[in-house]
């Protein structure tokens, strides 16, 4: 409210609202804004948990009186329905439950309900497909069809988008009485069902939704699919509808015959579910062992969410995609719940006090690593610690209430939690609504279901007294065993392509052999159908195509072939990528707490060696260029210069500052608005001469980064700075300093979750946190000399390392496949991410009745079968959450 209201999000680091079309566009990140106060909505029933019941009042009256859902906005059907409809139904559902209390809320008339039956009503345009799956965008004023709407022509949409609906959609039927909602949700979903692949009982992630035609054929429980699972089950328990239980058996058992490999879980192919489709798994996947508690299959989930655990203790937070042999694939943590959300069921379950371990390693990771003076920001890169100016409404809506509840007692709550069902984003909505307003009829008529011999069928919100009868150490005994299943050696686990490698004949050529200039090399290729081409810029490219192969075991081999070439280029790329650097400003009023994402040097020191790094003042030099002699020497000796890209090689500035005494340097882009955000990280290459000469360490910094250094000097001055390889524990900064007593004080009380951690006699485990190298993609520039032009305005124009005469670049029917400039698989090191730049652009979005102006403050068959592995092969390698 401070900071950013009316705005839908907070920036914590430039403590303002992020209101849509006044920042740069984070592409589909985006659609979840719709001007329409959304932490605010998302956060209500929030309230309540904490028993901030006055808080909750003035809220739900900000609400009424503020927020306007008629705006010309094109968003997402998918988030608004679960964060801005949950929201209101949420809120509405714990404003009646308090009314009746008699104490708050007494004039509450249904008007967070009528809010959300308005729009509901403005979603349902979106329904308007001959399948019934809805569109995944809505405009909140025009529709879809509508001239004005800017949206309609999509085709596709994920799994999850159309399947997360009937809990918010059944919930606003029941509570209105207006059949419609629920209906339009439960067609969705039986259209989903219909079109599973029949002889696996999976789906894919993402669906045409014309003609129901699957569009992404792998299938995992992460990113795309996960709530569409989650949903199935949780409609059963609250609608009491059978049919969905019998839908969500079926899938269950699809799953953990397939995708479970414990503790891991891993995409396969559809069609062919014995034949992974990626080598790698998501973040979001972390709520699955929640789910399995609700499902009532335990033992897979204490597994699972111990391997995750084991991750989290090694990077402090769970990156957003990592390897089977546990390196980061991804290194984004935009503060997700899922983790927290199973550490509650699973304390919930089995009432093992090692659960409550886990939540406040948890709870000290996000005050120790993420807290900002104001707010919460989101990880850049788990590796370096560096910050992103972002906190999504569900790090409040979710976060906030799963590790409040972790550690609630029965006495600290003002209503049973149990009384209420979770949506996926954590809005309560009442269980008495399965017996209220039943106007559809709960027969399923479409499909006979298969009969499933699994006892575990048995189980559906387990009952802990009789799944752990008198054994507290059940859990513990599970967990045993993978205790070391992460650690620093990084073991890789074979997968099942592997595991057919090792089993048939030897491939007839592998991409480590491979020779482009060998005769005999390029007869296999042609028998494989893979054929090379060479490119202008003196590349080889090589193309598969699985119909001009010799034989189909001549297909799959080179499709295998393929896929080597795919991960030894990549692997070659990542061998010459410097890894990213932190700018950590660790004077008041920031004590460390905001981390920037650097772009290191190609000379000068080598932080990575240097374990304290370089701390000292920062000082702006002169000439801001850095490209002569430093006049105002006095003002840089024994301090960090600040210089601004530009005229003269990066080098050359580096010299120019040692000699006037730095000890050390920031380079600022001078792209106005550039961002590593939006941008690939930028590496400073030397001038072609030996640079040994050059001792100090250089780091680059982004415009936007780098405003926040100099906006923090203009009004604090004296403004200090740590160069590092990642950020540094605050304790560590301030070893034997005095520490405020800000920095200590917490939201989330440390002292509560001590005592609750002591009454329960918890079991502590001692962890030796794994370090490890980072690396990631980039791209290396060296500065042009002067008279050149050294605006970059795209991020492609860098000059990349690894671009070289013997470079590869690979593609798979037509359809464009990372080379050696973009793929992605994991490099020998035990970390690894992934940074793409995204597009930027500004839209134009009319006012509504609230005032959107931004609060500006300081610090800112066989060839069909071939072509489904080939795109499953695809999907290793496309970064798609």
């Amino acid at each position: 409210q401070e900071h950013a209201y009316p705005a839908d999000e907070l920036m914590p680091l430039t403590c303002r609202g992020r209101v849509r079309g006044q920042e740069p566009s984070r592409g589909d990140v985006d659609d979840a804004l719709g001007k329409f106060s959304l932490t605010l909505i998302d956060t209500l029933d929030t309230l309540v948990v904490l028993n901030k019941t006055k808080e909750f009042e003035e809220a739900v009256k900000k609400v009424i009186k503020d927020v306007n859902l008629d705006n010309d906005i094109v968003v997402s059907v998918f988030e608004t329905n679960i964060r801005v409809l949950g929201g209101l139904l949420g809120g509405h559902s714990v404003a009646i439950m308090l009314k009746e209390k008699g104490e708050y809320m007494q004039w509450y008339n249904g008007e967070l309900l009528h809010m959300a039956k308005e729009l509901g009503y403005k979603l349902l345009p979106a329904f308007n497909t001959t399948s019934g799956l809805p569109y995944p965008r809505v405009n909140l004023k025009f529709g879809v069809r509508h001239p004005e709407a800017r949206t309609g022509t999509e085709t596709d949409t994920c799994t999850a988008c159309a399947g997360t609906l009937i809990l918010e959609f059944a919930a606003l039927s029941r509570f209105t009485g207006t059949s419609i909602f629920e209906e339009y949700a439960r067609k969705a979903l039986d259209f989903i069902w219909e079109k599973r692949q029949r002889s696996s009982n999976l789906v894919g992630v993402t669906i045409n939704i014309h003609t129901g035609d699957w569009v992404r054929k792998d299938s995992g429980v992460g990113a795309g699919i996960d709530s569409y699972y989650e949903y199935l089950l949780k409609a059963y328990v609250l609608l009491g509808d059978d049919s969905f239980l019998e839908r969500f058996n079926t899938h269950y058992d699809a799953i953990m015959r397939y995708i479970s490999q414990p503790p891991l879980l891993l995409d396969v192919h559809i069609h062919k579910p014995m034949l992974n489709a990626r080598t790698w798994m998501d973040s979001l996947l972390a709520f699955f062992p929640g789910l399995q508690v609700l499902k009532g299959d335990i033992r897979p989930a204490i597994e699972t969410h111990e391997m995750l655990y084991q991750v989290i203790k090694k990077h402090n937070f769970l990156p957003e995609a990592f390897t089977t042999d546990f390196r980061v694939h991804w290194a984004q943590h935009p503060l997700r719940p899922e983790f927290a959300e199973s550490t509650y069921f699973l304390y919930k379950a089995t009432g093992d006090p090692y659960y409550l371990e886990v939540g406040k390693t948890l709870i000290e990771n996000l005050n120790k690593y993420a807290r900002v003076p104001c707010g919460f920001a989101a990880m850049k890169d788990v590796r370096t610690g560096s910050h992103e100016d972002r906190m999504d409404s569900f790090f409040l809506a979710e976060m906030f209430k799963y590790l409040y509840l972790l550690f609630a007692d029965k006495e600290d709550m003002i209503f049973d939690i149990e009384d209420y069902i979770f949506t996926t984003e954590a809005h309560l909505l009442p269980l008495w609504l399965s017996t209220t307003n039943q106007t559809i009829s709960k027969k399923n008529t479409t499909t006979e279901y298969t009969e499933l011999d699994d006892s575990n069928f048995d189980w559906t919100c387990p009952n802990t007294q009789i799944l752990f009868p008198n054994d507290p150490m059940f859990a513990q005994s599970i967990r045993e065993p993978l205790k070391n299943v992460v650690d620093k050696s990084c073991p890789r686990g074979i997968s099942r392509v592997e595991e057919s490698l090792g089993s048939g004949p030897k491939p007839p050529l592998r991409a480590r052999d491979f020779m482009a200039s060998n005769p005999e090399h390029l007869e296999i290729l042609k028998k494989m159908g893979v054929s090379l081409i060479h490119l202008k810029d003196g590349r080889v490219q090589l193309v598969q195509h699985a119909v001009q192969a010799a034989s189909s075991l001549d297909a799959e081999d080179g499709l295998r072939f393929m896929q080597e070439m795919i991960e030894l280029s990549s692997q070659q790329q990542k061998e010459q990528q410097l890894p990213p650097r932190a700018v950590q400003i660790v004077s008041h009023p920031f004590f460390g707490r905001v981390v920037l994402t650097a772009g290191p040097a190609q000379f000068g020191m080598d932080l990575s060696k240097h374990k304290a790094g370089t701390r000292g003042f920062v000082a702006t030099i002169k000439p801001y260029n850095g490209c002569s002699e430093i006049t105002n020497p006095e003002a840089v000796k024994e301090k960090i210069a600040l210089m601004q890209r530009g005229q003269c090689m990066f080098a050359e500035k580096a010299r120019n500052i040692q000699k006037a005494g730095a000890i050390g340097g920031i380079v600022i882009d001078d792209n106005e608005g550039s961002s590593s955000d939006t941008a690939p990280l930028f590496q400073m290459a030397g001038d072609g001469k030996n640079t040994d000469d050059i001792t100090i360490p250089m780091l680059f910094l982004f415009n936007k980064e780098g405003n926040i250094i100099l906006d923090a000097i203009r009004e604090y001055e004296a403004v200090e700075v740590l160069l590092s390889d990642k950020a540094k524990d605050r304790a560590t900064i301030f070893k034997g300093k005095m520490i405020p007593n800000y920095i200590i004080d917490s939201n989330l009380e440390m002292e509560n979750m001590d005592q609750k951690l002591s009454e329960n006699d918890s079991h502590k485990q001692n962890s030796e946190e794994a370090t490890s190298a980072s690396q990631d993609v980039g791209a290396v520039s060296a500065e042009p000399e002067e008279g050149e032009n050294s605006d970059v305005t795209d991020p492609d124009s860098l000059a990349p390392a690894h671009a070289d005469s013997d470079s590869v670049s690979i593609s798979n029917q037509d359809s464009y496949v990372p080379g050696t400039d973009e793929a992605s698989a994991p490099e020998p090191a035990c970390t690894q991410g992934d940074h793409q730049p995204q597009e930027q652009k500004l839209e134009k979005e009319s006012n509504s009745k609230v005032n959107w102006d931004n609060k500006v403050q300081p610090m800112e068959s066989i060839l069909a079968d071939w072509n489904e592995d080939i795109e499953a092969f695809e999907m290793m390698e496309k970064d798609e959450l």
